[in-house]
């Protein structure tokens, strides 16, 4: 394989792992992060730089890790002739502001789920009471991010909803300045998402489920993500009806990376829910687990709009996320105090790191410390020709894992038994 110059580029230290991974690769890695809090994520595993700007001539290839503004640095570095993995204002404005891209999937002709957009906490109130029924409340803008925010009603009439806004009202109003109510769709959330090179899909597509509350059984605070079940597949149904409908548009966009789109789906239709526009975290990891072809390569294949043979395992990958105090919630004394440098201890060395991704880590003279400021420290993953298999690989590599205070999800991929029923009968998951 030929060694590539990488320049990875990063607002918040998201996309270390990545980086990590094509080092390792045999290429020439340089990374930068922007924010001063998580200026040590990554360090000891790859090299790190101060200004990415004056390596722009120095790369071969620059990767950006996600959206808030990066769309327009990528189209910039793109329209220069650069070789670019990211995106466009356009496809940032896909995932950041989620009526337009509501809107763009009713463009496209995507059934879309009833919703309605507000700045007002008294007017989302007022909607409420006058149209009773179960509503998801989704922070809008740069509250979107904060995962806690979003709230999932349960009560027919609708007052579970009203008393948070009303909480949220007095308490968030000027962190939530816009907010979404969506209509409550039950059936099964499943996320279809591809990897793009400017011109087309590259196949196979990806199908994953998301496990996003904190605790085992679906319970507790909504986070980021505490891990994800996937398996690699031919074109199929939902993705017809969905991403597939917008390759025109990326096309035109010149888009390069990996999209996604995360649906409820029932025995009536698809609904997309929303956009990630980038990669996701921790599913570019897990998807790192199922490839086969070295992932230094496939990106430079497709930032140079080529159209690479992906080769991925068969079967299932699932990954789970670990994490430390006060995850999922933000409070950097409690960080200090719990987990900050605690030592990331592996009782057996070299074999027990197989199908370990690092998030918010650094090394210092060959030890694994916690570091950022999130207590996202993770994402042990496994592999298996069944979704048990794949979860026995993972768990037993969470065993050889000692970090103070710790804490995952022990049934991550546990959907699956289920949710494939459904989805196999309604026939969303037949390759066509």
């Amino acid at each position: 394989m030929v060694s590539r110059k990488f320049l990875f580029v990063s607002f918040d230290g998201l996309i270390g792992d990545l980086a990590w991974q094509v080092l390792k690769e045999g290429n020439e890695v340089k990374y930068y992060i922007q924010s001063e809090l998580e200026k040590d994520v990554a360090d000891g595993f790859v090299p790190k730089i101060s200004d990415w700007r004056a390596e722009i001539d120095w790369a071969e290839i620059i990767v950006f890790d996600d959206v808030l503004g990066q769309g327009t640095l990528a189209k910039e570095l793109r329209d220069k002739g650069k070789k670019v993995i990211g995106g466009t204002p356009y496809t940032d404005m896909l995932e950041d502001d989620r009526s337009f891209g509501q809107d763009e999937l009713k463009k496209y002709g995507i059934s879309i789920i009833t919703h309605q957009d507000f700045s007002s906490f008294d007017e989302g109130i007022e909607y409420v009471r006058k149209n009773p029924g179960k509503y998801v409340i989704k922070p809008s803008g740069e509250a979107q991010n904060m995962k806690g925010l979003l709230f999932i009603g349960e009560e027919d009439d609708g007052r579970d909803v009203i008393q948070v806004l009303d909480d949220y009202k007095n308490a968030l109003s000027n962190k939530i300045p816009n907010f979404q109510l969506q209509k409550r769709i039950a059936g099964v959330e499943v996320a279809i998402g591809a990897f793009f090179n400017g011109i087309e899909f590259i196949y196979p597509i990806n199908v994953n489920f998301e496990h996003k509350k904190l605790f085992p059984g679906n319970l507790g605070p909504s986070t980021g993500e505490m891990g994800t079940a996937m398996f690699w597949s031919g074109p199929n149904r939902i993705f017809n009806q969905t991403l597939k409908k917008l390759e025109g548009k990326l096309s035109e966009e010149g888009y390069t990376g990996y999209i996604d789109i995360n649906c409820m789906v029932n025995g009536k239709g698809i609904y997309p829910l929303e956009f990630t526009s980038r990669f996701g975290y921790p599913t570019i990891m897990i998807q790192h687990e199922g490839m086969l072809t070295p992932m230094g390569e496939f990106l430079y294949e497709i930032a140079s709009g080529n159209n690479p043979k992906l080769k991925t395992k068969k079967g299932f990958q699932i990954g789970v996320r670990v994490v430390v105090p006060p995850f999922p919630y933000h409070d950097p004394e409690s960080f200090r105090v719990k987990s900050k440098d605690s030592i990331i201890f592996f009782k057996k060395n070299g074999i027990s790191q197989h199908g370990v991704h690092i998030e918010d880590v650094k090394m210092i003279n060959g030890e694994w410390l916690v570091t950022g400021t999130a207590g996202v420290v993770l994402v042990v993953c496994g592999c298996g020709q069944t979704m048990k298999q794949a979860q026995s690989q993972a768990y037993s590599r969470i065993k050889n894992i000692l970090i103070p205070h710790m804490y995952y999800r022990t049934d991550i991929g546990d959907r699956w038994f289920e949710d494939s029923d459904k989805l196999h009968n309604w026939g969303y998951l037949r390759e066509v």
